[in-house]
């Protein structure tokens, strides 16, 4: 086993008598959760998730303290588990980080077995870790979408929020899997970034206002990552059996919509929750992300590498909407 030192760094969230706070400071292994595979991280990523945890502005842990990151990947430095050995690359994205138990952001991890996914071969784990639960999402959107008979014959596929992380990466990795994508945003500044990671039109986002119940049918299908009115209209603007997956609520909670899409075009919307998913399935989408579906412009995405210390001016550009693509911590 290698030696862990007798303290190091993380990034731990208090909520107690003090107040709600979050920073960097120095625990020992015993700190952590229990689990049987140690990990000296290389990587984390920030997800809009880690930036409610990191502030409080979003009811996402439910202990505390707890190391924050929902997303980590290193090098197993020590494991009870005969599936692990001393100096396998593996990766950790959800799964309970940062929420019921300690995450990412940190120099050591200690994690449950039953969630470390060995690092597929044609992956980095840099590159894990652009990817992360973002891209992790933006795959299993589309294994549910094709396991539900999506084809790139049934139109463009739309993609909501596409300046994000889950957007950025989905533009990517639909148009690696050989469909059109129709990039919906509000920055009208990140046009030729859109174009270059792979959308082949990048629409405003008053291509989703109409509050009709049924318009013309535009797009094959689509990722929604913004909740709302934008997305009721992906419905209403949905071609017959096409698949819409919702995956996130950057906009609103609430969904206004009408069961005519449903009903007269057959239309499915597709709930993805990547936290939980099965292990079978996340195996198969890391397999996918490592080959055939994976990004090409990974480089181009991620437009920031930060330090445990620079976190929280993360989080709150993220929450200012002032994001852009994917920040990877580099631990």
């Amino acid at each position: 086993m290698s030696t862990v030192p007798a303290t190091f760094d993380v990034f731990r969230i208090h909520n107690d008598a003090s107040g709600y706070r979050s920073g960097v400071e120095q625990v020992t292994l015993d700190d952590l959760a229990p689990g049987e595979v140690v990990i000296k991280a290389a990587y984390s990523s920030v997800n809009f998730k880690d930036a409610l945890a990191g502030t409080g502005e979003g009811k996402i842990l439910r202990r505390f303290p707890l190391v924050g990151g929902i997303d980590v990947a290193g090098h197993v430095v020590a494991s009870t588990d005969a599936a692990f050995k001393e100096g396998d690359e593996v990766l950790v994205t959800g799964c309970g980080l940062s929420e019921i138990r300690d995450g990412g952001y940190g120099q050591y991890a200690r994690l449950e077995s039953k969630w470390v996914i060995p690092l597929p071969k044609g992956l980095s784990l840099r590159e894990s870790m652009i990817l992360g639960t973002a891209g992790f999402t933006a795959a299993l959107a589309l294994l549910r979408m094709r396991e539900n008979r999506q084809t790139p014959e049934l139109g463009p596929l739309a993609v909501t929020g596409a300046t994000g992380g889950v957007g950025s990466l989905a533009v990517d990795i639909f148009s690696r899997a050989g469909f059109e994508v129709h990039a919906i945003s509000g920055k009208a500044e990140q046009v030729d970034y859109l174009k270059q990671i792979g959308a082949s039109q990048v629409l405003g986002r008053d291509a989703l206002a109409t509050t009709r119940p049924m318009e013309s049918a535009r797009f094959g299908g689509g990722l929604d990552n913004v909740g709302g009115p934008m997305l009721a209209s992906l419905l209403a603007q949905t071609t017959p059996y096409g698949n819409v997956a919702s995956a996130g609520l950057a906009a609103a909670a609430d969904l206004g919509t009408t069961v005519m899409p449903f009903i007269i075009r057959g239309v499915s919307l597709l709930g993805v929750a990547s936290a939980g998913t099965a292990r079978d399935i996340r195996e198969a989408v890391w397999q996918h992300l490592a080959d055939d579906w994976k990004p090409r412009h990974l480089d181009r995405i991620c437009t920031r590498e930060v330090g445990l210390a620079q976190l929280p001016d993360v989080f709150s550009a993220m929450l200012a909407g002032g994001s852009l693509g994917r920040t990877l911590v580099v631990i």
